[in-house]
């Protein structure tokens, strides 16, 4: 892969408007797939119904008010913070690994900034026309038909941006309750701020700046390099083939077979410009690989396309490692996986999701956690036994109501006394916390430093919580 050193670009291409060409293609496809699968369950799964018992019949929904997060079967708890980090250390992990051998997949394909602009893009192209119409359109003065198609197609952005915005706050309540709260003026004062924020950066990031958020924004586009190995895939121009001895020429006369061209020393290169056209970032892959490329792949499609009309050989713009590249004797592109810094991500990658799965599917319903009172840490009664007191808070994780008994081990069943509670019941998906005191004699208090609380869930082949605890007297001051 080249670098390109013999072009100098500003920072931001403000006074040169990238305003790309429709392509069809594999590649292509594939996009319109990936963004058609993404923008379904972004926006339909909010209203995904789910029975709960607990919360409302929504499958995905970061409830903040309860402090739970719903996704379906699955109830997250702030205790299992946990398994955040490690959702965030496995989609590092997933992203580098995926870069070391086929590049900046996720930039071209699944980032939001991508289907986002994808999407706005096409709005652009469906009511101001193809790339030629677009750029008369932006050059020829204001009138009707200037403000109709642009003012349309910003207006039309502006609704997808809040409909975007809608979407994700739907996910932090109830959808249908949130809606209509908000289109009649009793959602939250938060609800309403969000919506707002999202709305309005969504229609800069993918209808306004647009490129600048890769190329300038977005941090990824600078570290990736690192991530680079010569046998990474990438979109790639064949420098040998399409410059040939003496570069690229237009087909004209003479030059319009392959043998003709090959025989002057040129390439299958005809110099064209399909491929920086429908490039969203607006480079020239055959200056080289450059850190705005998103390897979107739609160069590849143009550049097939074109080949096919002329009758070359497809392949001139590739996906393909600076290794095969570089060889007198090229093969064809291939993941090349047994490489020491893939097989490290790959480890990483499966050891941390096994962990995850393993974390989750070993989790308690109930969590149980014990706090001894420390002021005072004990006290003296007056027929000279001893008197600690605890904190029991008793988190239920289930979706129904469930009822504990709460007992102890290693000293007298009669020393506990949680008061006058006849059960311990906590309500599906709440905590309850509860105040008991353990009084034992001098002598036994003087031969004992630990023992049990044992907390007994009602339900049927659970098995208790032993949560061994210390005892304070005088002894041990």
């Amino acid at each position: 892969m080249q670098a390109s050193t013999s072009k100098q670009s500003p920072l931001l291409n403000k006074h040169i408007p990238i305003v790309t060409r429709s392509v069809k293609g594999k590649f292509r496809n594939f996009k319109t797939a990936v963004m058609v699968v993404a923008y379904s369950v972004y926006f339909l799964l909010p209203w995904l119904p789910w029975s709960r018992n607990s919360a409302a019949n929504q499958a995905v929904m970061f409830d903040l008010e309860s402090r739970r997060f719903f996704i379906f079967d699955l109830i997250v708890y702030p205790q299992d913070i946990f398994w955040l980090a490690m959702l965030l250390f496995i989609a590092a992990a997933f992203l580098f690994f995926v870069t070391g051998l086929i590049g900046r997949a996720w930039c071209g394909y699944f980032c939001f900034q991508t289907l986002w602009s994808d999407l706005f893009i096409l709005i652009e192209h469906k009511l101001q026309g193809e790339r030629p119409a677009r750029l008369r359109l932006k050059n020829q003065p204001w009138n009707a038909e200037k403000i109709a198609k642009v003012g349309g197609s910003h207006a039309l952005m502006i609704l997808v941006s809040f409909w975007t915005a809608m979407t994700f706050a739907s996910y932090f309540s109830y959808a249908p309750q949130f809606v209509e709260n908000f289109f009649t003026g009793q959602a939250a004062h938060a609800g309403y701020l969000t919506v707002l924020i999202l709305t309005v950066t969504t229609y800069l990031a993918a209808g306004v700046i647009r490129e600048h958020v890769c190329t300038v924004g977005c941090p990824y586009a600078r570290f990736q390099g690192v991530m680079y190995e010569a046998d990474t895939l990438a979109v790639s121009y064949d420098v040998k083939r399409g410059e040939g001895t003496s570069g690229r020429a237009l087909p004209k006369a003479g030059l319009k077979t392959r043998e003709e061209r090959q025989a002057q020393g040129h390439g299958d290169c005809i110099d064209c410009g399909y491929c920086v056209q429908v490039c969203p970032t607006g480079i020239d892959i055959r200056d080289g690989l450059q850190y705005q490329c998103i390897s979107c792949g739609l160069c590849i499609d143009a550049c097939n396309n074109i080949m096919d009309s002329v009758g070359f050989p497809r392949g001139l713009i590739r996906y393909d490692s600076e290794h095969n590249l570089a060889s007198d004797a090229p093969h064809k592109a291939r993941l090349e996986w047994k490489r020491l810094k893939v097989w490290g991500y790959a480890l990483a990658l499966v050891v941390a999701t096994g962990f995850l799965f393993y974390n989750i599917g070993t989790r308690s319903d109930t969590e149980v956690n014990v706090l001894q009172t420390r002021q005072p840490l004990f006290v003296v009664l007056s027929d000279g036994s001893y008197r600690n007191r605890y904190q029991i808070h008793i988190v239920n994780k289930t979706e129904h109501d469930e009822v504990y008994s709460v007992g102890v081990r290693g000293i007298p069943a009669e020393s506990l006394n949680i008061g006058d509670i006849p059960e311990v019941r906590v309500r599906a998906g709440k905590s309850l916390t509860i105040s008991a005191r353990i009084d034992l004699s001098r002598e036994l208090a003087k031969a004992t430093q630990e023992f049990d609380f044992v907390i007994q869930p009602s339900s049927a082949d659970v098995e208790p919580i032993v949560l061994p605890t210390n005892f304070y007297s005088k002894r041990d001051k």
